[in-house]
């Protein structure tokens, strides 16, 4: 990877995401540049687990034997087919398991942006608390719908590591 591109991701990383919420949608418009609250939200955290992410597909064809990248090579094969092909499939493996970690994350991740008034899941159940002046049963109802959703994809995601036979 090129340095700046080492450099951006590096970067990107070791700011918090709230922090680059925060930029998207406050300072931004000082530039010209208006997003709508969702618009900085989800920019924000894509931008911000496309970092990670990048890391995780590195390290993956990283992981693919040399041996393959030379017979693909030797074979005179098509880059996209190359890929497509011979060298995904085998990084697709390994990086399989902390794929499914960052979307899990990014999916507990989403309340954050309710700093920048993105009215997601949290945010309603603040505002029905504030209504009623009962925060308990919107906060838990919050938390299960979290933990049903974040145990049914790491389910998902367990199966599909079976289904390729990934190795723990």
């Amino acid at each position: 990877m090129s340095w700046p591109a080492t450099g951006l991701i590096e970067f990107i990383r070791s700011t918090p995401l709230l922090i680059q919420a925060y930029f998207l949608f406050y300072v931004f418009p000082n530039y010209g540049i208006n997003l709508s609250a969702l618009q900085a939200g989800i920019i924000a955290i894509a931008v911000h687990y496309a970092c990670y992410t990048a890391e995780v597909y590195r390290a993956g064809l990283d992981a693919v034997p040399r041996g393959q990248w030379e017979a693909v090579t030797a074979l005179n094969m098509k880059p996209l087919t190359a890929y497509r092909d011979v060298i995904l499939p085998q990084a697709l493996r390994p990086i399989l398991p902390a794929l499914g970690n960052y979307l899990v994350a990014m999916l507990k991740d989403t309340p954050v942006l309710s700093a920048i008034t993105v009215v997601e899941i949290m945010q309603q159940a603040k505002n029905i608390g504030s209504e009623s002046f009962r925060y308990l049963e919107p906060i838990t109802m919050v938390g299960l719908f979290f933990l049903i959703l974040s145990l049914g994809l790491a389910w998902c995601v367990r199966r599909l590591e079976n289904r390729l036979e990934v190795a723990r």
